[in-house]
């Protein structure tokens, strides 16, 4: 599995936020299947929540004290991940970074918002 994909999946499978809240309705009876209209063209990707998700995983660790907004190595370390150059290396690869790879503000600052871009837009 790609870094990335290793981090999506972290993300989104975490316990802190597949658990539903208590008050959601919950129903006995099976709803009608709609039948979805024909589409001539691919669904747009739909915008999700991540900042509410890693808002869940930190505050189930105990709001810990990691600037996981703005910090791509925070960000491994709320979901559990290495953080260390050679996985940032690789994920700069993966999501096409083009400078150097050397850990520098600049590719760690680039790496985080591209992460964060291709979490909410689910692509």
């Amino acid at each position: 599995m790609s870094i990335f994909g290793a981090i999506k999946s972290a993300i989104f499978g975490h316990p802190a936020v597949q658990a539903t809240p208590a008050s959601a309705p919950q129903t006995t009876q099976a709803a009608p299947t709609p039948t979805p209209a024909p589409s001539a063209a691919p669904a747009a990707p739909q915008e999700i929540d991540a900042d509410a998700a890693l808002a869940k995983i930190a505050h189930s660790k105990g709001d810990p004290d990691l600037n996981w907004k703005t910090s791509i190595v925070d960000l491994m370390k709320l979901i559990g991940m290495d953080s260390s150059l050679a996985n940032r290396q690789q994920l700069a690869t993966e999501l096409g970074y083009t400078g150097e790879k050397n850990g520098s503000a600049e590719m760690n600052m680039w790496l985080h918002d591209k992460v964060m871009e291709r979490i909410r837009t689910g692509k």
